[in-house]
């Protein structure tokens, strides 16, 4: 049974220009359930890079925040445009498990397409792959590493207090556009 006020950080990545910004704002929020924000925290990835698996980590580990975390929530697999996040990686790492969470099925077809520009395209392809099978949760898509099916539903239910978007990263994502654009835009 996972407790009403789960400290989960959801993750998500601010709006960014392809072909002009070399870096993006990645932005976490310490939540407590579905109801409360505990803090914020920061850094920039790399547009299409590689190293975001490794920006989390180190910030996750330095964090005042750390020692509360049980859990991390992902918008997708990737920030920055094609930055691949290994989310094996990321929990064998952080000792905390991942849920990444999706409004739609990805269209694999046109991901891939798209992604073939991207440095290190294949490396990030095996990546996606080895993110495992993705989930229906009612109305969103799942993929997780470090927790079964019935607890990652079960967070879902926790965080999803005002929406059909886990509040820890409806969040994120209002703080992200609003940081980079001046005003929060769009739905997460």
């Amino acid at each position: 049974m996972i407790k009403r006020e789960i400290r989960v950080l959801g993750i998500d990545d601010a709006p960014f220009k392809k072909e002009v910004d070399k870096k993006v704002l990645v932005v976490g929020i310490v939540y407590r359930g579905g109801n409360y924000l505990d803090g914020v925290i920061s850094d920039y990835v790399t547009v299409d890079g590689d190293d975001a698996t490794d920006k989390l980590i180190a910030l996750i580990k330095r964090t005042k925040h750390r020692g509360q975390l049980q859990m991390i929530m992902l918008k997708g697999l990737a920030v920055g445009g094609f930055n691949v996040i290994d989310i094996h990686k990321l929990w064998h790492k952080t000792k905390l498990p991942v849920l990444v969470v999706m409004k739609r099925l990805p269209r694999w077809g046109e991901f891939f397409s798209a992604m073939i520009n991207a440095p290190n395209c294949r490396e990030k392809a095996i990546l996606v792959e080895k993110a495992g099978d993705i989930t229906r949760a009612n109305h969103l898509y799942i993929q997780s590493a470090g927790l079964t099916k019935k607890q990652a539903f079960e967070v879902l239910k926790i965080c999803c207090t005002h929406g059909k978007i886990p509040e820890p990263l409806r969040v994120a994502h209002i703080i992200a556009s609003g940081i980079v654009e001046g005003e929060s835009r769009g739905r997460a």
